[in-house]
Formats: C-alpha cells, structure tokens, sequence
C-alpha cells in the first residue's frame, strides 16, 4: 500500500448553503472512501467565518454581503463528534479550524468568539490570506499584482506579507497550534531573491523571515508543511529553504494536503514525505484535543510512538491548558533506546524498559512491559502490610480508608486489583501501632462484612500481576506507582498524612465513582495517588475541583481513543 499521512490540514468541510461553495459537504462519503483507500486517520477542517470585507473576488460577485459558512461553523463541532462516534471502530477521525487572520483588534475578538463556537476542536491552525486592505494573497493573479502595486514592488509585498504573519502569531500564539502555509504568496507572487537565501543573507526579508521562524520555535507552535502547492505547481509550502531553517530550529512539522475536493485526498502523499525526510525530519506531529501526537516518517520505527503519545498526553493534561503547549523533554530506555537517535536532546535510561515524558517539576514514566511493571509492585519495607478481599463496587474501599484515619493511621502506600468476579483485592503498607491496626480491622469486618471477604494483618501473599492493558504508568515525578493505563484516571499530588486520601475515596463514592486500580506512593511529605476508575466524566471533573488545600494536583486523565490506538 502507498505511504498514507496522518493529516493535520487535511481536507476542508463544505460551508453549507453559501452561495459559494468552499469543501466537501458529503463528509460521510469521504469517510468511505478514506477507508476504502486504507487511511489510518482522517482530518478534517473549516475555515472561521471572516468579517464581510474580507472577501474573495467570487463572492463579492454574488452582490450578497454574507459571512461565509457561519451557520456551518457554529455546528461544526457537534457535526464532527456525532462523526467521530459513528466510525470510532473504522477510522480515526481528527478535526480543527483554519482561523483567519484578520488583524490584531476587531479580526482578534471576532477570532476570540469564533474558538468558543468550535470549542472541542482538535486543533486550530493560524492563516493569513487577505492584508490588512482586504486584497487575498491567493485569491488570483490580478488581486497580487494589485496588492504589489499598491505597496510600490515585489519586495514591500512580501515584507507586508510577513509583518502580518509575525503579528499573528505575536498576539494569536496562545490560540493556535499550527502556522498555515508560511509563504502562501508565492501561488501568484513569485518568492524574491534576496529571501531564499535566508541562511547567511543580510537582506531585511530574509531577516524578517528569520525572526518568524524563530517566533515558531520559541512559542513552541508546529509548522503547517502544506501539500497543495506541489498540485498548484509553486512548489511545497513552505520552501525547502525555509523547511531546512525549521529543522535547525527544531520546529515539529504538521503534514497536511489541504484538499477541497474529494479527489485530492492522498494527493502527493510520497513526494511530500520525500522532501521533509530529504532536510532532515524524522518524525512529525498530529493532534487530539489541542494536544501533540508524534508520527514517525520511517515505518520501522512505529513500534513505541504510540506509547510516546500516551506520556505526552498524561503529562500535559496535567497542566492547565494555557500551559500545555510547550514541547517536553524525553528519556528512552530499554527497548524504547532507538528513539535516542530520532529526537533531538533526549537521554538514556540505561536499562530500564521505559520512556519518560518530563517538563519543569513533572515527569510521567510509561512502559508497554507487564513484566517490567510488575517488578515494581512492591510495599514499601519497615511498614505494617494489610491485605484486603472485597467487593469491587463504588466506596467500599472508602470504608476501610475511613476506619484507618479513625485511629490514626496513615495508608502509604496501595496496589488495588479489580478482578473479573465483581471482586477486588488490595495490598496496602500503612504507619501506625499494630494493635489498632487490628481494631481497625476488627471494626470493619465486624460493621461491613457484606463487602469485605477478609482483611488479614501482616499477610505472606504474593501480588497477582498487573492486568492487561495497552500500556503501563510506572512512575509520576519519580515516585513508584505501577498501575495499568485505562480510558479514565485520576493523577493526585497531596499532603501525606492521615484522612487525606479519605477525602478522594469519598468524594468519588459520593458520585458512584467506582476505583477499579489504585496505586499510593509518598516521598517525604508528599503523597502521590494514581487511580484507574469508571464513572461519569463530569461528576469526577466537578469533586477534583473540591478537595480542599491539603491537595496539591488533582488531575482527571481521559484518554477516548486509548483503545484505537
């Protein structure tokens, strides 16, 4: 099969009942043919509705003065995930916005209300098509060569061409995850000399082209590499020239064919890939939710990108998300240690089967090993040990949390297993005096033994195995918390003392939350606390945000296409 792309800008959603048509309306037969062809994914993208006197010569030409596609954006993204359900067993569907650029005071509000009307979206990709005079730079020869004109030459053009992209990105980087098309332009206005050479010239376009670049790399923003112009015959957007500075730069690229019609779909998929791998890339970058997946450009290293992704995404979820785009830092061990050589500046760790994912105090560690997590899964020494069998159902656990704090007593550390009977099992080390450890036991099983089977003190068991799961979380910022990956998690970072983690089990059982795994770990006053869990979505989202001071991070993790991928 030919090589296929996990696209960014991909193919671009009708505009409903416009009077000029702009994308493909019949997305479901897209679809179809997507998976007809053996596509992994598909992406799909609308434009933002512009303010009317940003307008292509075709639409002034209807003699109605509309907003393109407004009622078409507004439903868009309910569209799009009503999509995503009905063909989540087939195909992996992704979805964003191509926002227009229309200036940094009325076109930034109107852009501002236009994000909230796609809220949900999986990406946002910043353009500038028209100037400031409301002239389309690729709109048709004649729009050019009256923008050049109006300017005074070929050179002030593209200086203005870049100024507005530098301004779009100065004050629209926070709302953005791609730059479109860096030298649209040149479809009607060839690229001037005095900029190609943007390596070693002085000129002040190769300059201005410099700083944009750079402005790229340090916001941390991906680089749309944009197929439709190889179709269009100006070449690859952007130019090899300035695909080479981003390499430098280290700025991830997002591929994509910019297609708007049916046909174009898979378009220059291997020429594309060709260029990219010819200045030096690697791997690339797609997006779920705002939030960075990387895509190798060799087959043969696929294997462990999948669980890359998965660490990218738990660590960044555990930042707000103003703060998550900045790019982590990696470490690869194990079987994982070829991908030392693919990303720049990551580093060993040895042995060890694992990555990890890190970013300023925060770190997540994955493997895709059981057996390596299941070496992990040990109670801390010198601690009295608990070992409990009871009834797999929302806020039992509770009840034993809850007796514990009653007599002082602080649980250290827990490896929770759900079993396949409606049954679970902990192992738990907790601090206190052994004597009430047994009457907080005997408490228990005297007031709840419809739930618990039995509680033994001091148990010489051996720990089952970790279930099966896609992948394994083996630390977070350090700390040992073995605990196979599932759909939806709970991250906890809390004071280390008794009834705290009372307060979590609680607030969950008060939601019908039910904790199928769980695992404790401290290091000094700090506790940590990694949950797998099945409840409803907003309820666990509502009581995170509840827990009171002696919390320090409550994270909910939701991972919608863990199974997929």
């Amino acid at each position: 099969m030919a090589e296929t792309i996990w696209e960014t800008h991909g193919i671009h959603v009708g505009t409903g009942k416009d009077h000029v048509k702009h994308g493909v309306d019949d997305v479901e037969a897209v679809v179809e043919q997507a998976i007809v062809k053996g596509f992994p994914s598909l992406s799909f993208v609308i434009h933002s509705p512009r303010l009317t006197s940003f307008r292509y010569q075709s639409e002034r030409d209807t003699e109605v003065k509309f907003i393109r596609g407004d009622a078409a954006f507004f439903n868009y993204a309910a569209t799009m995930e009503a999509l995503k359900q009905r063909y989540r067993e087939r195909i992996r569907l992704r979805y964003g916005i191509e926002l227009e650029w229309m200036g940094p005071e009325l076109g930034l509000q109107w852009n501002r209300s236009k994000l909230f009307q796609a809220y949900g979206v999986d990406f946002v990709i910043g353009s500038v098509h028209f100037s400031y005079q409301g002239i389309p730079y690729d709109g048709s020869k004649e729009d050019s060569k009256r923008l050049i004109e109006l300017r005074g030459g070929l050179e002030p053009f593209w200086a203005g061409y870049l100024d507005e992209m530098i301004e779009m990105i100065d004050t629209s980087w926070e709302m953005i995850h791609v730059v479109g098309h860096l030298d649209l332009p040149k479809l009607y206005a060839p690229l001037p000399e005095t900029m190609k050479d943007v390596e070693n010239s002085a000129h002040y376009l190769a300059r201005r082209m410099r700083t944009l670049l750079e402005m790229i790399s340090d916001l941390n923003l991906a680089l749309d590499v944009n197929l439709s112009g190889l179709r269009k015959g100006c070449g690859l957007y952007p130019d090899l020239e300035f695909l080479k500075r981003a390499r430098q730069l280290h700025i991830p690229i997002a591929i994509g064919s910019d297609s708007h019609h049916v046909e174009e779909i898979g378009r220059d998929y291997a020429r594309g890939l060709d260029m990219v791998r010819e200045v030096g890339y690697r791997h690339y970058v797609t997006f779920s939710r705002g939030i960075t997946e990387k895509r190798p450009l060799y087959e043969q290293e696929d294997g462990h990108f999948r669980i890359l992704n998965l660490g990218v995404e738990i660590l960044k979820l555990r930042f707000e998300p103003r703060l998550r785009q900045k790019t982590p830092q990696f470490s690869f061990g194990g079987a994982f240690r070829g991908l030392l050589e693919i990303f720049d500046g990551s580093v060993s760790l040895g042995g060890f089967n694992a990555l990890r994912v890190r970013r300023d105090d925060r770190s997540i560690t994955l493997s895709d090993s059981s057996e390596e997590a299941s070496t992990q899964a040990i109670g801390a020494s010198g601690l009295n040990c608990l070992y409990s069998h009871h009834t797999d159902t929302p806020g039992t656990l509770s009840i034993l949390f809850n007796t514990l704090a009653s007599e002082a007593i602080n649980v250290e550390t827990t490896q929770l297993y759900s079993l396949s009977d409606g049954t679970a099992t902990a192992y738990l080390t907790v601090g206190g005096a052994p004597e009430r450890i047994r009457e907080a036991v005997a408490f228990v099983m005297g007031t709840a033994s419809d739930r618990f089977f039995c509680i033994e003190t001091d148990p010489r068991i051996e720990l089952p195995p970790l279930k099966a799961a896609p992948a394994y979380l083996l630390e977070v910022d350090g700390v040992t918390l073995p605990i196979p990956i599932s759909r939806q998690m709970v991250i906890t970072v809390h004071n280390n003392s008794p009834g705290v983690l009372l307060i979590l089990l609680s607030a969950l059982a008060s939601r019908s939350v039910n904790v199928l795994d769980l695992q404790l770990g401290s290091r000094g006053e700090r506790g940590f606390a990694v949950l797998g869990i099945d409840g409803d979505e907003r309820e666990v989202a509502a009581v995170l945000t509840e827990l009171g001071p002696q919390f320090y991070e409550a994270t909910q993790i939701v991972l919608p296409a863990l199974e997929l991928e």
